[in-house]
């Protein structure tokens, strides 16, 4: 089969197209035949070395959509020919076959394209986990999606719209403003506007948001003060890099900075969530974008996409 392999860290150069042998399921594996594979942010800084050691060489990823291949010893969900996303591997998504332990593999119903699939395991955990878990929201409260337009952007839409919060999100361009209406937002608002801020508080009758999600923290978390009414709270999903806020703004509101890293859920978190995820494909409250697909052997090209700003939807590679 063909993987991608990383025998260094470094730039995107080092992502090298391999043969390698097909992998062969353990008691309680599974190996999935990859149809698509998720590109995610965290992946590039894996690749970069920011994540700390690994065994090198390894196939880095975690998300994908394809059909089982083969199933282990003791296997009970699954079975050679179901649809499938998978949330995690034992072998690392890109590839075209990828070995998985039970957990990490979740039902993927007809309707939901594999390139959708590849959407789910980083994306829409980390939107749901955000806007349901860490950032507490409920139905009726207003919700600022702070980058609206991206994978997780669009995922928080759709999972803030399925549980009732008013949702408000930001865009950089006429399409990013497009894409975040048509994905369920009841206001989108340019960020490179200079009164954006103000158009954001005065569509709230000067009350501020319940809950921000904020994916640029490195830009955002100060203004995102100014922007919560009091008692609310600020996910941090995405930051590249320092920023200097004013801590007596947290006071007066008693506001919550609350960060939050997908790693950090535990087995019984990531069952609920993948629970909540499932329900949402099924009734097609959760649509994933895909905004470009790629070969597998364009990883190096995938990792410079997600990183560019402006990104529309997913970046998904396809075997």
């Amino acid at each position: 089969m063909k993987s991608i392999r990383i025998h260094a860290f470094g730039g995107p150069e080092v992502l090298k197209l391999e043969e390698l042998p097909d992998p062969t399921p353990g008691p309680g594996q599974i190996v999935v035949h990859a149809k698509a594979i998720g590109i995610n942010p965290v992946d590039t800084y894996i690749r970069a070395g920011k994540y700390g050691p690994r065994l090198f060489p390894f196939t880095p990823g975690t998300d994908a959509g394809g059909v089982v291949e083969k199933v282990g010893g003791d296997v009970k969900s699954f079975k050679p020919g179901d649809r499938v996303y998978v949330a995690g591997s034992v072998s690392g998504a890109y590839a075209e076959k990828i070995l998985c332990e039970e957990k990490h593999v979740h039902p993927l119903p007809e309707q939901v394209s594999f390139a959708q699939g590849a959407a789910m395991g980083v994306a829409y955990a980390t939107a749901y986990r955000g806007v349901v878990i860490r950032g507490a929201g409920k139905a009726g409260e207003t919700i600022l999606i702070h980058g609206g337009s991206g994978g997780v952007g669009t995922a928080a839409i759709q999972v803030a719209k399925a549980i009732g919060l008013t949702v408000f999100a930001t865009a950089g361009t006429d399409d990013g403003l497009k894409l975040v209406i048509d994905q369920g937002a009841d206001r989108a608002f340019n960020h490179r506007e200079k009164d954006y801020l103000d158009k954001i508080t005065q569509a709230t009758g000067g009350q501020g948001v319940s809950l921000i999600i904020e994916l640029v923290a490195h830009i955002n978390l100060d203004h995102d003060l100014k922007l919560l009414a009091k008692f609310g709270r600020v996910v941090v999903i995405g930051s590249r890099g320092p920023i200097e806020i004013d801590p007596r703004q947290t006071m007066m509101k008693e506001l919550d900075i609350r960060g939050m890293s997908l790693n950090n859920a535990s087995e019984a978190e990531l069952r609920s969530i993948h629970a909540g995820l499932a329900a949402g494909l099924a009734n097609r409250t959760l649509v994933p974008v895909i905004g470009k697909e790629m070969p597998l052997a364009d990883a190096a090209k995938a990792h410079e996409a997600v990183m560019k700003d402006g990104a529309h939807g997913k970046i998904v590679l396809v075997t």
